[in-house]
């Protein structure tokens, strides 16, 4: 921090000593000089790189040529609901990878799933593929050893977006912060040989792929191949040569010597060993849809063109309210155009004033809009609940269609082969919207004002009726067995309450306050619905 702004804002804190008392006073200037002392290396010199072109020489640009056609100007989609077919895909895709792989992550976790997904990145780097990993700095602190170990391969680069500086506490940046590094790049993609990519809402780590007995979330990806591949390598190409990518090299003071690489590098090896014999290994093994994909066998859907790839421009998170950088300026015209549906799927959901006006105008042209959401008891972040609880009156009044998830009967519905995993808690991470049910987008965009304003997100809208409307009537046609319906009842004197309408232990109940909650979670939620912080949600 420069001496000057240090001054300033000291100068701004006197100002408040009447007001705000010595205590909290003492205790804020505390908080700016240690963050002030937060530094990050330059970055000015960092290299660049670029995706490869598809290379007609290799297996996934042949395969995709007899689905496609050997110049293809369409895609073929495979939807991934279900968690082991997601690990498979990813893991399926970097075995066949020969040129490159470009992944990029907002959370990459240090646990069986992370690590088995690092474990496929390192072979195919063993077999000479060039292999970029850009991963947001969220969830990685004191894990800079392994990322560079990882780094130190020939055939890998790790770079981490928009980083802490690893001399001071996070807890003192995000405060002084505030406002840059609470903005991340919240986009997810894998994407081989640029032919080949999967995007969608999954975070690479046990819960978002049926490994965790504790929670499951229910997610989608697609798995896309023909042109829209390379429109998402030029997305990751932007972030990864942005200016808030550092490699990971400069952000630790000394490279891992050799022989730390060769303990910690057999130590991970050793780690991949005791997972051969484990449950969720040989599920993923034993998959059909590895079996098919490897052959290149899964019935893959065309979608007219080449696939509308839309993603926020990396600069959003320097140019606050730069309304060109949105990606949901690239989406408006899709929603604009919706004539008799328009469903959404969305597990953060805070819809603000605009979007209530907008559904109003959808509203009065008679198109009919349906919202699956969490619930209080399903949502893994209580303060967006909050949030969104403030908007269901009024979207309710004007005929939106609100559901919320059922967290015990989505728990004991988690799609996975074998039964042998149950999760005692499911929590919906699914990000998808379907318009008429003949477009439908599939991505990391959540519709609140974090993902809208604040962080960056990449999609893809499929142009593909066989995939909208088999997904539209999956949900809605089984949206009694996971969700609760919400509706707006006249109480006394001219007021109204909120009930809501689902199973129970297996019957059909109604119920007059938010199911499966505490008092102290209803509370807590009641206060949290009060306070300022909408547009940080």
């Amino acid at each position: 921090m420069r001496l000057s702004t240090l001054k300033h804002r000291c100068v701004s804190l006197a100002g408040l000593k009447g007001i705000i008392g010595p205590i909290l006073l003492s205790a804020i200037a505390v908080v700016l000089v240690l963050s002030g002392c937060a530094k990050l290396p330059d970055n000015s010199g960092r290299s660049t790189s670029f995706a490869l072109k598809p290379d007609e020489t290799t297996k996934l640009y042949r395969e995709t040529a007899k689905v496609l056609g050997p110049d293809p100007v369409e895609n073929g989609y495979l939807l991934l609901g279900n968690g082991l077919d997601a690990f498979v895909a990813r893991a399926v895709l970097a075995n066949l990878a020969e040129k490159s792989i470009d992944a990029q992550y907002y959370l990459l976790h240090d646990d069986t799933v992370g690590r088995l997904f690092v474990d496929q990145l390192l072979k195919a780097a063993d077999r000479g593929v060039r292999v970029r990993l850009l991963v947001d700095d969220m969830d990685l602190e004191g894990r800079e050893l392994g990322s560079a170990v990882l780094d130190s391969h020939p055939h890998i680069e790790v770079r981490l977006f928009n980083p802490f500086g690893r001399n001071t506490a996070r807890v003192f940046q995000f405060i002084s912060g505030f406002g840059t590094l609470t903005r991340r790049a919240h986009n997810k993609s894998f994407t081989v040989d640029s032919i080949a990519t999967i995007v969608g809402g999954r975070n690479i780590g046990n819960e978002y792929f049926v490994a965790d007995p504790d929670m499951a979330f229910l997610d989608l990806d697609v798995l896309a191949v023909g042109p829209a591949a390379a429109l998402v390598a030029g997305s990751f190409d932007l972030y990864w040569n942005h200016e808030l990518s550092f490699p990971i090299s400069r952000l630790i003071e000394t490279p891992p010597a050799p022989e730390v690489v060769k303990r910690k590098t057999a130590d991970f090896k050793d780690y991949i060993e005791q997972q051969h014999d484990t449950v969720y290994y040989k599920e993923l093994t034993e998959s059909r849809l590895a079996m098919a994909l490897k052959g290149f066998e899964a019935e893959m859907v065309k979608g007219r063109g080449e696939g509308h790839v839309v993603w926020d421009h990396p600069d959003k998170l320097l140019e606050y309210g730069e309304k060109s950088n949105l990606l949901l300026a690239d989406l408006m015209p899709y929603f604009e155009e919706t004539r008799e549906e328009l469903l959404i799927v969305s597990p953060y959901f805070v819809p603000g004033g605009g979007a209530l006006d907008f559904f109003k105008k959808l509203r009065d042209r008679g198109v009919r809009i349906v919202v699956i959401t969490n619930s209080l008891s399903s949502t893994d972040v209580s303060v967006v609940h909050a949030g969104y609880a403030n908007y269901r009156r009024r979207l309710l009044k004007m005929g939106v269609e609100l559901y919320e998830l059922n967290q015990n009967l989505a728990a004991e519905n988690v799609d996975n082969k074998s039964g042998k995993f149950y999760q005692s808690k499911a929590s919906l991470h699914a990000k998808c919207f379907v318009i008429d049910r003949r477009q439908t987008f599939i991505g990391s965009l959540n519709l609140d004002p974090r993902s809208v304003i604040e962080n960056t997100e990449i999609g893809i809208v499929i142009d593909a009726e066989e995939i909208a409307r088999p997904l539209a009537e999956a949900i809605i046609g089984k949206i009694d067995q996971f969700a609760f319906r919400l509706e707006l009842k006249p109480g006394y004197d001219k007021t109204s309450y909120l009930v809501w309408h689902g199973l129970v232990d297996g019957k059909q109940r109604t119920l007059t306050v938010e199911p499966y909650t505490s008092f102290w979670q209803r509370f807590m939620v009641g206060l949290m619905r009060m306070l300022p912080i909408e547009s940080q949600i």
